[in-house]
């Protein structure tokens, strides 16, 4: 019997479970509150011997996942750096499914190559990058290093004679990948997927701020100045949001003929708004860019884009031809500058997104995020058995929470600021979540969703007070 394409009814059925999600959301606990032990045996059925009724699966899946999902696309999410979800983008991520093309060329899907082009175009001018920059659509911050990383890999090689992507590495001249002790464990395992290794990684003491400064790294530098090198650098630290001295430290990594590549994850964002675009002033001058659009941009997951100077590199990193293939000679075929082969059409969220804000929507979405964020922190800091390690000067913060006994111990204070985030999170008033900063345990704030407004700024910070 032939499949009914349209499934009106299992579609209907979809959307009802999608709007009581989304209708839920302003006040549903911000955590999950199912336990593990709960998931599985809701979840780990045995699997039947036969069909069942597709409607009959997607309610019994809503009811077994109850209580398991994180709501952060809601307003009061502030662990990691996880953005929520704009109208638009998930109306497109939605299409994107039902349209269902592999967009991997253009011969195979036409409507997503030209997308991505576009999507390159704007994302560039956006970010104030090269507009002659390459570009790839990729699944999030991890897989734009490794293409970034795979061009720098390419060009560093080719400087020393060595083609990479014909002859491998096994006797290729060595490669030092030097950057800020603060960097993101993204970059380790880039390093790890290229086949260089951690050995290749060289951590260069950082300032106060955690930024890379010019003395410590020409030093790195010329302690091996015949080695291909490759410098990172920062646009937004994982827990200050602080931003490297561009200006000052890559006119360092050219005295030396290094290649610099820029973890921007999210602080590249920064970049789009006139009131923040300072941080970013002379990050164009690098050779490559990563970032998410799954954070600030407000694209569902999985959306990250990698940028890089050098065209060519980008393509002898990445391209693949075969006979087989419908290779177009004007259009851009994504495969020849992704990791990727068969892959999703990301672009059409990615579109929805910028096309529905506009500039001045990004700028303002950016700015209001650093608003709220300084805002948190602030208010939070006014309480008391609160201290503030670091107000925002976007979007990052850090809070501690010192133990209040006699004699209390740096231990005790961690332990304390553990206790006390994790009360927080039990509430389901706000998600926060720890990290540890200059050797001290402290509660993260990261304010990266569209959704936020000042009435769940209140909520968190009264959250605080009362898990205190």
């Amino acid at each position: 019997m032939k499949s009914d394409f349209t499934c009106p009814a299992l579609l209907r059925q979809t959307l009802d479970h999608a709007l009581a999600y989304l209708e839920a959301l302003p006040e549903a606990p911000v955590g999950a509150t199912a336990s593990l032990e709960e998931l599985r045996a809701r979840l780990g059925k045995p699997l039947s011997a036969g069909p069942v009724d597709p409607l009959v699966v997607v309610d019994q899946l809503v009811r077994d996942v109850a209580g398991g999902l994180t709501h952060s696309s809601g307003g009061r999410f502030f662990s990691w750096v996880i953005g929520g979800k704009l109208p638009a983008a998930l109306a497109a991520d939605w299409l994107t499914s039902i349209w269902d093309q592999n967009a991997g060329m253009f011969a195979v899907a036409p409507a997503a190559a030209v997308v991505e082009e576009v999507c390159g175009r704007w994302l560039l001018d956006l970010l104030r990058l090269p507009p002659t920059a390459s570009f790839a659509l990729v699944t999030g911050c991890q897989m734009a290093h490794v293409t970034c990383l795979a061009a720098a890999r390419n060009a560093v090689l080719a400087a020393k004679g060595w083609d990479v992507e014909q002859r491998g590495l096994i006797g290729a001249p060595p490669i030092r990948i030097l950057g800020g002790d603060q960097r993101h464990g993204t970059i380790e395992r880039a390093v790890r997927l290229l086949g260089l290794g951690r050995d290749c990684l060289i951590d260069i003491a950082t300032d106060a701020n955690g930024q890379l400064r010019a003395g410590p790294l020409r030093a790195a530098l010329a302690s091996d100045p015949a080695a291909a090198q490759i410098v990172l650098l920062q646009a937004g630290d994982l827990n200050t949001g602080s931003f490297d001295p561009y200006d000052e430290v890559i006119p360092v990594a050219r005295e030396f003929n290094a290649w610099v590549h820029v973890d921007g994850a999210f602080g590249l964002w920064a970049a789009a708004s006139p009131e923040y675009c300072h941080f970013t002033d002379g990050v164009e001058n690098a050779d490559s860019w990563a970032t998410d659009g799954h954070k600030w941009l407000n694209v569902p997951y999985d959306s990250g884009f990698a940028f890089v100077a050098n065209r060519e590199a980008h393509y002898r990193a990445m391209a693949h031809h075969a006979a087989y293939l419908d290779h177009s000679a004007e259009a851009r075929d994504q495969v020849d500058w992704n990791p990727e082969y068969s892959r999703r059409g990301r672009g059409f969220a990615t579109y929805a997104a910028i096309a529905s804000l506009g500039r001045q929507g990004i700028a303002q979405m950016v700015a209001e995020c650093c608003e709220h964020a300084y805002a948190l922190v602030t208010g939070a800091g006014e309480l008391p058995g609160v201290e503030v390690l670091h107000v925002p000067h976007i979007n990052q913060g850090l809070l501690r929470f010192p133990d209040p006994s006699p004699g209390a111990a740096e231990e005790d204070h961690d332990r304390h600021t553990e206790a006390v985030t994790a009360r927080i999170v039990a509430s389901g008033e706000a998600h926060f979540a720890c990290t540890t900063w200059r050797g001290r345990r402290c509660m993260r704030v990261s304010v990266c969703s569209w959704a936020t407004d000042t009435q769940d700024i209140a909520r968190a910070i009264a959250a605080i007070a009362s898990a205190l």
